[in-house]
């Protein structure tokens, strides 16, 4: 096989390199295309385009197989805690329990945010929304934090990643507190990771909290499983904002903002939003199946198939089972998530679904899991981007340490030629 390929347009020929990937993906390297044809792309929503090298994640939509580091997700997600996933993507390798251990200690160590930040908490009105107030706290770290990240110091570059990696989980927690009206909690950092957050999260003022290990089993793994997931809008987000040189709060704060979307990690709250539509319209379930499948109805089935995988989700298959364990030691009796059971044992069984492969994705089961645990559905992206979060520091990292250039798409002007100026009194 060639190592180029040749473009031909108005009788002359152009060859352009191809680039191969480790998994044997490839891709025309066109950084010459414009100024050797005068000529540019054109490929809305970058379906097409690779806008970098990367060596994080691998994502291969058609055989539903996800990698962090090489790592299948199936393999993580049973073996590994959300921490040694957050060190493996950032880092490029498992931690040994030494660095595991130091890992955990430095990012404890910066549990705390600035009693100013409360201040900033409390302004914002109950009903914000809560992706619009954890985007506001993380740009504002910028401010308690002053100082540039030296990336050509790996231990100014150390010392960012375990600061934002110990406050954002009580951003979040202060983000929920102040939507359910609780007092604001530091949890206890002498926990794991995971429990801490739940703590700072579900802790009444009056009460001792409880720990419940299928929780937080759960908790963890939907972390893991969300935790980067290749270029997409948000990671592309917080690279393309990086580029410009930005600081990684501001960089991570940039990609709240694009996750906030309901076409991308806005997804499960659409979810459990669907469900309680049905609920109201009666809750037949088999009704809704049949108008998802009728091309003429504008209802949409949230929650099922993937823009990526053309197969399945292979982070489904493992939050499924989780999904059914929590829903089983809880004991919940919840109308809604009796639809959500209901319309996947259909989704499941019904030809039209499995044939075209519509089945039920990560979305739809950690939309489920977050209302099983008392979260507001509100706050679904939010667990999200706590998810999300060692991915884009990875790629941010990544992409300053590869000193990659400038985001700087092109276009194609379709807007009126040359036009001369006409006086006010003239129009």
């Amino acid at each position: 096989m060639s190592d180029k390929a040749t473009l031909e347009y108005s009788g002359k020929k152009y060859e352009f390199p191809v680039v191969k990937g480790t998994e044997d993906e490839l891709a025309i390297d066109i950084k010459r295309l414009r100024s050797e044809t005068g000529m540019i792309t054109i490929d809305p929503g970058y379906k097409n385009t690779g806008s970098c090298e990367s060596a994080i994640t691998y994502l291969d939509g058609e055989q539903g197989i996800l990698r962090y580091r090489g790592y299948s997700i199936e393999e993580l997600a049973e073996k590994a805690s959300f921490l040694e996933v957050a060190y493996l993507l950032i880092f490029g390798e498992l931690p040994n329990k030494q660095q595991l251990d130091k890992f955990y200690s430095d990012i404890a160590e910066e549990e705390e945010v600035d009693e100013d930040v409360k201040k900033i908490v409390d302004s914002f009105p109950r009903t914000a929304h809560p992706m619009g107030v954890i985007a506001s706290l993380t740009s504002a770290l910028t401010a308690f934090n002053p100082s540039a990240v030296n990336i050509e110091s790996e231990e100014d570059m150390y010392n960012a990643i375990v600061k934002i990696l110990g406050k954002f989980p009580v951003l979040v927690a202060w983000t929920l507190r102040k939507r359910i009206g609780r007092p604001y909690d530091y949890g206890d950092n002498t926990l794991g990771y995971i429990e801490n957050m739940m703590m700072m999260m579900f802790k009444r003022p009056n009460k001792p909290y409880k720990m419940n290990p299928v929780v937080v089993d759960a908790m963890d793994k939907l972390l893991i499983l969300h935790a980067d997931h290749e270029q997409n809008c948000s990671t592309s987000t917080v690279r393309i904002v990086g580029s410009s040189h930005a600081g990684l709060f501001a960089s991570l704060s940039a990609g709240v903002s694009a996750l906030w979307g309901p076409l991308h990690g806005g997804a499960n709250q659409a979810v459990i939003e669907m469900l309680e539509a049905i609920k109201a319209d009666g809750g037949d379930t088999a009704k809704y199946m049949e108008k998802a499948k009728d091309k003429n109805d504008p209802f949409r089935l949230m929650g099922f198939g993937h823009r990526v995988y053309k197969n399945f989700d292979p982070r489904a298959r493992i939050i499924k089972k989780a999904a059914d364990e929590v829903l089983a030691d809880l004991g919940i009796d919840d109308p809604i998530l009796d639809i959500a059971k209901a319309l996947e044992k259909q989704a499941l069984e019904d030809p039209y679904f499995v044939e075209r492969k519509l089945y039920p994705n990560v979305d739809f089961y950690s939309g489920i899991i977050y209302r099983a645990l008392g979260v507001p559905t509100s706050m679904f992206t939010v667990m999200f981007a706590m998810g999300r979060l060692p991915g884009w520091i990875a790629q941010w990292r990544e992409m300053r340490l590869r000193k990659e250039p400038i985001g700087r798409p092109r276009q194609v002007y379709i807007g009126e030629t040359y036009r001369k100026f006409k006086p006010l009194e003239e129009r």
